[in-house]
């Protein structure tokens, strides 16, 4: 087929379902089946690196007709008065500020951890992983489908839409946002088609969970692949520059970015869901670097909590304190209200106790990979967590997660845990799985949120030294005392019936 008769919104033409990209200028079409048949894949940049999620081998869709196009000739054409624009920025003049250029790139690049520079310890979801990985087909043609969709709905032309992503990966060199060896071999006009394809994907994704009404196939799809699909767009390595998906959801005017993330948000860390779930109004000031890093933000929320009072008078604190050191001193362990992660403080109550409270959490293989790869973010944007310029919440998941290794050294400290509801749910990780999970974290930086937490404890053990020996002394030896006391009430009983018969006589 001729370029010029490649895009046709309301000609349906047939072909057969392939997984090669399509010559120059044909047309790549689905046969006569609502979707693939076999989905393998809805990783970020599958040429290069990917996590692919396994999914099952149906479709749901029934036999519907649909058009598929390869969008290749218009994207030489929106490129053509533009060429070379993609790494115009580079070259540019010296920038004002090179400071914050600098912060600004590491906040929006896409980072790789390689396998000699893990930040976290592999094996933390080894068996997690492998239930992603297993029976694999590489498959790009859902994007396509999405893409497709996604422009019909909008209602711009291919080249309106090419043209605003152009702009946007001009703007912001997303090039220079993906490491050398990530780019090597891939041109700008597949670059872009990368992008295109995978934001397409998202607003589609976005769009369903929003509760929108979108294209009952691609619904049925994202409904049945759920957990496999979020997996794999919540990985770190696999994120786009969020600009290219705004610039796709101005044009789709259906997505609610502010549904979406409430819809998202609920049952996410929890075995539970809200019947109606609150929409908040969206923080304006915030730039998400991607999607991990968006719904990280307001997954984390944000923590006020002012300086402990005379932390600056402490000669010394304690970095780590267990369990039982926590209930020696009387600290009783309670499970939040709220939801979000940043949310950990240590309470005072009157005489003898005090209440360290946390977000409650069920754990799975999808919660454990997503709460790795949000502290993997947190790691590659932040290198000092206890900056001036860095904000408590910008380091909560590492210190909720480094809380929690602080608190498990056993199984029955996980049992403890689900006691007090910090720890939910019983169809997600055993005991055993989640010590294990715990285990591989100990090392995390901490960070303010971790660290105003121990400072308030010091603050505690030092203001009620006294009371904390007393109550330690009850805590350890209570069995003690109180089968002294059960013996000298037996011993007075006994005397005291003596005493009666001595008196009967």
């Amino acid at each position: 087929m001729e370029p010029g008769a490649a895009w046709g919104p309301c000609e349906f033409q047939l072909a057969n379902w392939t997984v090669e990209d399509p010559a120059d200028g044909e047309v790549w079409a689905p046969a006569a089946c609502g979707l693939p048949v076999e989905y393998a894949s809805i990783d970020m940049f599958a040429d290069t690196w990917s996590l692919q999620p396994h999914v099952g081998s149906s479709c749901r869709g029934g036999q519907q007709e649909q058009q598929l196009v390869e969008y290749d000739y218009y994207y030489a054409a929106a490129t053509q008065h533009q060429d070379g624009l993609i790494f115009q920025k580079s070259a540019a003049a010296p920038r004002e500020s090179l400071e914050v250029d600098l912060i600004h790139d590491m906040e929006m690049e896409i980072f790789r951890c390689s396998k000699q520079e893990q930040i976290i310890d592999p094996e933390v979801l080894q068996e997690a992983a492998h239930n992603f990985k297993t029976g694999l087909k590489h498959a790009e043609n859902v994007k396509h489908v999405a893409a497709y969709y996604c422009i019909k709905d909008s209602g711009c032309t291919v080249q309106e839409l090419c043209s605003a992503v152009i702009s946007v990966v001009a703007e912001i060199g997303a090039r220079r946002l993906y490491s050398e060896d990530v780019m090597e071999g891939i041109c700008d006009d597949k670059f872009l088609r990368m992008l295109v394809y995978d934001a397409c994907f998202l607003v589609i994704y976005m769009l369903k969970l929003s509760g929108e009404e979108c294209n009952a196939m691609l619904s049925d799809f994202i409904e049945s692949n759920a957990n496999d699909i979020d997996h794999d767009l919540m990985l770190l390595e696999n994120q786009i520059p969020w600009p290219v998906v705004d610039a796709i959801m101005k044009k789709h005017k259906a997505v609610s970015l502010a549904e979406f993330i409430e819809g998202w948000k609920d049952g996410r860390l929890l075995d539970s869901v809200d019947e109606v779930p609150t929409t908040h109004d969206l923080d304006k000031m915030y730039e998400p670097p991607h999607l991990l890093g968006l719904l990280r933000f307001h997954i984390v929320g944000k923590n006020r909590k002012t300086k402990v009072r005379g932390s600056e008078k402490m000669k010394s604190i304690a970095i780590s304190v267990s369990a039982i050191e926590l209930a020696e001193m009387g600290i009783n362990l309670k499970a939040s209200k709220k939801t979000e992660l940043a949310h950990m403080d240590l309470t005072n109550r009157p005489i003898f106790f005090g209440e360290l409270s946390m977000a409650p959490l069920s754990l799975n293989d999808l919660r454990a990979s997503l709460l790795v790869n949000m502290a993997a973010h947190e790691l590659c944007t932040t290198p000092d967590f206890f900056d001036e310029k860095a904000k408590c919440e910008d380091s909560a998941v590492c210190s909720y997660l480094l809380l929690l290794c602080m608190l498990v050294h056993r199984e029955e400290d996980v049992h403890q845990l689900r006691k007090k509801r910090i720890l939910r749910g019983g169809a997600g990780f055993t005991n055993q799985k989640v010590l294990d999970f715990v285990t591989y974290l100990q090392n995390l930086k901490d960070g303010p949120c971790y660290g105003r937490v121990m400072v308030h404890i010091e603050s505690y053990r030092t203001k009620r030294q006294l009371r904390i020996m007393v109550y330690a002394f009850f805590y350890n030896n209570c069995k003690t005392i109180i089968t002294v006391i059960s013996a000298i009430s037996v011993f007075i009983g006994i005397l005291s019936a003596i005493k009666s018969l001595k008196g009967a006589h």
